[in-house]
């Protein structure tokens, strides 16, 4: 008989896997806005709290005065998402508000409103035609549009502001109020709203993105990118010709200096809301936030007793902040 010794199973011990860190992958450039918007926030309520910062009228003035920069700022998201840029919006809104006004003088309300959408068509058309089809840079394109709409509206004027006597128009494009809330405040959030849902739901709004990612792979998946270009900018032009109607409804008034700058403040709110100055990506959302945060500051260097040069001094830094961040492909 032969002797067998049981030999015990071995038991064969796993390391507990590393545990994950959730926080770990997570790009803090996403959420730069909105933490940034907050910690402002906070610093203004303390230090300016003793100065009405904190009441609920300086508060929902902040977003009136905001409202027509981020109309603009919507525009400038798809634009910028398709890697290409805009500097006319400004003076678009500058000659819109007096080509509304002008019109509304001679021919009546629904002409003037007619006119001053066709002012954006016109000048988002010549935009988009040369640089999608003719291959021009947008950068160059638009800096000249910037000044030849400026131009056109202080010719067609000569200088001077074009009153605007209709009360009706007045109350609905800027100075009237929907209850508790201002009507620059419902147009802003109608065209965010269309704006947001048209960027991330649909169909164009992805052709957008792929454009401004990868356009020779947009081509190859059947993305016409030369239509995408041309649309982003007459997009963007009739979002500005809108600014400027708004300008001209809350300032009852159509002046070729309505706009001026406007630029600078739309693409420096685009870029600290997230969207790549290279184009590929874009959130309307952060876009807002990143309006509301310039204007934030605006409001705070205001109470704070700062003039208009510092005042420029620190959109300046902003918008060199804005680039720093800004997320490459």
């Amino acid at each position: 008989m032969t002797n067998q010794t049981a030999t015990p199973p071995t038991t064969t011990t796993h390391a507990a896997p590393p545990r994950s860190n959730p926080l770990q992958g997570l790009d803090w450039r996403r959420y730069v806005i909105y933490i940034g918007f907050v910690v402002v926030f906070l610093i203004f309520a303390v230090t300016l709290g003793g100065q009405g910062f904190l009441t609920g009228g300086n508060l929902l003035n902040i977003v009136r005065q905001t409202a027509t920069v981020t109309v603009i700022a919507v525009g400038m998201t798809f634009v910028i998402a398709a890697a290409q840029i805009d500097l006319s919006v400004g003076a678009t809104a500058g000659l819109a508000s007096v080509v509304t006004a002008m019109t509304i003088a001679n021919y009546g309300v629904i002409l003037g409103i007619v006119a001053g959408l066709l002012t954006g068509l016109v000048v988002g058309s010549i935009n988009g035609g040369l640089v999608a089809f003719l291959k021009i840079p947008s950068f160059l394109v638009t800096l000249g549009m910037l000044g030849i709409a400026a131009g056109v509206a202080q010719w067609i004027t000569a200088s001077a502001p074009q009153p605007i006597l209709s009360d009706a128009y007045n109350k609905v494009f800027g100075s009237g109020d929907l209850g508790p809330i201002p009507g620059l405040v419902v147009w802003m959030v109608i065209s965010v709203v269309v704006g947001a849902v048209v960027l991330a739901k649909t169909r164009f709004g992805r052709q957008v993105l792929a454009t401004g990612g990868n356009p020779d792979a947009a081509r190859f998946t059947g993305v016409n990118t030369r239509s995408i270009t041309f649309r982003v900018l007459l997009i963007s032009a009739l979002l500005a010709s809108l600014a400027g109607m708004l300008y001209a409804g809350q300032l009852q008034s159509g002046r070729y200096q309505w706009g001026t700058g406007d630029e600078l403040s739309a693409i420096a709110a685009v870029i600290l809301g997230g969207t790549s100055l290279f184009g590929g990506s874009g959130t309307v959302v952060g876009t807002v936030f990143g309006a509301l945060l310039i204007g934030l500051i605006n409001n705070g260097l205001i109470l704070a007793g700062l003039d208009t040069s510092q005042q420029q001094v620190v959109r300046g830094a902003i918008i060199i902040l804005a680039v720093a961040l800004a997320r490459r492909k």
